[in-house]
């Protein structure tokens, strides 16, 4: 009885410590869940803000406490006047002109350019890699000037090109380091076996090496993409005319008489601007996450 009481004794203590592991782990994930919740709160509650400051009337925000809901859930005429008499259908359509031709450049001449340095062999890519490298510590406020002389000598300001030769340029050497360093993980067996079979450098660069790397060619286009949709000080220097303004730089234009500050469409045309970008980071999730992870890897 004794020996048994023992047992049960021993058995209650292995009980109980097995136990205690349970109530931490328990304690730790409502530690985890909490900060997530935290997380969620920062991230999510400025854009229910900003969505809401859409629907409120100008009167309301000047009268109103900053936290009040709006009074009418259904009021669009915020989104109306953005749209129409704020003119942003001209800004997006002068962003979408600038920004897609120049992420399309960037990309395929830096996936290109990458692969060149990378994978090919030929005397001198070590240096030349480098000067693309040196072209990331070169802040881009140091050439505006030099840059805003050219084009007008060349004819080019009161157009878009300014801004797409300009992001094309800043955008390269990020692009190339990046797609570089996707291009060193894929293993050299691949191009050897390519070559054997009679498979030239390009049809190596179109058939194997780009393919490999698409996930990656996601992930760096939608980096550079938030970076152009986003600039403010390029799309301010080279844009000299309103028709040429992009939507960074017409959002400073949601202004009335006196300088007063026009909320309601302002608020407006930045959830316009803000859940489309959203939305389309969403839709690319997952490219981005495998994009990220490809090259942690040599396999």
């Amino acid at each position: 009885m004794a020996a048994t009481t023992a047992l049960h004794g021993d058995t209650g203590v292995v009980r109980t410590r097995a136990r205690r592991p349970r109530q931490r782990l328990s304690l730790g994930r409502i530690a985890t869940w909490i900060v997530i919740a935290g997380l969620l709160v920062v991230v999510v509650y400025p854009l229910v803000w900003l969505v809401l400051g859409s629907l409120k009337t100008q009167d309301e925000f000047l009268n109103n406490s900053v936290f009040a809901l709006p009074e009418n859930w259904a009021n669009f005429d915020n989104y109306r006047a953005a749209w129409i008499d704020g003119h942003l259908d001209i800004y997006m359509r002068n962003s979408v002109l600038a920004v897609f031709p120049s992420l399309l450049l960037t990309i395929a001449l830096g996936v290109a350019a990458a692969y060149a340095l990378e994978v090919m062999v030929w005397k001198g890519r070590g240096p030349i890699l480098l000067l693309f490298l040196a072209g990331i510590m070169v802040p881009g406020q140091m050439i505006l000037l030099p840059l805003f002389t050219i084009y007008f000598k060349t004819g080019l300001t009161g157009s878009l090109w300014p801004l797409i030769i300009t992001y094309t340029a800043i955008g390269l050497p990020l692009t190339v380091f990046m797609m570089a360093t996707f291009f060193r993980s894929i293993p050299r067996e691949v191009f050897e076996a390519a070559t054997l079979d009679g498979a030239g450098m390009l049809r190596q660069f179109v058939s194997i090496g780009v393919p490999l790397v698409k996930n990656a060619v996601f992930t760096v286009a939608l980096v550079q993409f938030f970076f152009i949709w986003n600039d403010l000080l390029i799309a301010l220097t080279f844009t000299n005319r309103d028709e040429l303004r992009t939507v960074q730089v017409g959002l400073l234009n949601f202004t009335g008489q006196f300088g007063q500050v026009q909320y309601g469409p302002t608020f407006a045309a930045i959830s316009i601007n803000v859940l489309a970008t959203l939305a389309l980071y969403l839709f690319l999730n997952q490219r981005v996450m495998k994009g990220l992870t490809a090259g942690s890897v040599k396999g």
